[in-house]
């Protein structure tokens, strides 16, 4: 089962603008620039049309991402501060630290200004979910170490 990415209204339609953007304007442009490189004769040391169908691969893959994570996008919406869920901002505190780090619940596509992203699916995101302010969830790092973290703060 591919994984639901967690996703405000807003995201969500601006994700699905850049689709549309890319698969109608994007690719009737970049179409028209190997066209024009074409016309330069030899392909085989053409930069103009290298550098375009470089350049309609990286458009090419963005539009399936896109796809794929509209495909499975649940839109949330960060209601009640109680416990942690897609959508909020949570501010923890690791064991043992005395500053506390702010991440957004969601998908990474939610980053927005200078708050770092946490996906519900990472061992610390898992973690946090339904955890409320005060309490201590321990996680398994990525490297094996078990850490603790409190929730401090959450925001809407």
């Amino acid at each position: 089962m591919p994984d639901v990415h967690h996703l405000s209204q807003t995201t969500h339609d601006r994700l699905t603008s850049e689709l549309e953007e890319l698969t109608t304007h994007g690719r009737v442009e970049i179409a028209r620039k190997i066209q024009a490189a074409r016309e330069l004769g030899d392909l085989s040391e053409n930069g103009d049309y290298h550098a375009a169908k470089e350049e309609q691969g990286k458009m090419e893959a963005r539009i399936r991402d896109l796809q794929a994570l509209l495909e499975n996008a649940e839109i949330i919406e960060a209601a009640g501060t109680d416990e942690v869920s897609p959508g909020h901002i949570v501010h923890i505190r690791y064991e043992g630290d005395d500053d506390a780090e702010r991440y957004l619940i969601g998908s990474i596509e939610e980053r927005h200004g200078e708050v770092e992203v946490l996906t519900p699916g990472s061992p610390l995101g898992r973690a946090l979910m339904g955890a409320q302010v005060g309490d201590w969830v321990e996680f398994e790092s990525p490297t094996g170490a078990a850490l603790k973290v409190e929730v401090v703060e959450i925001e809407a």
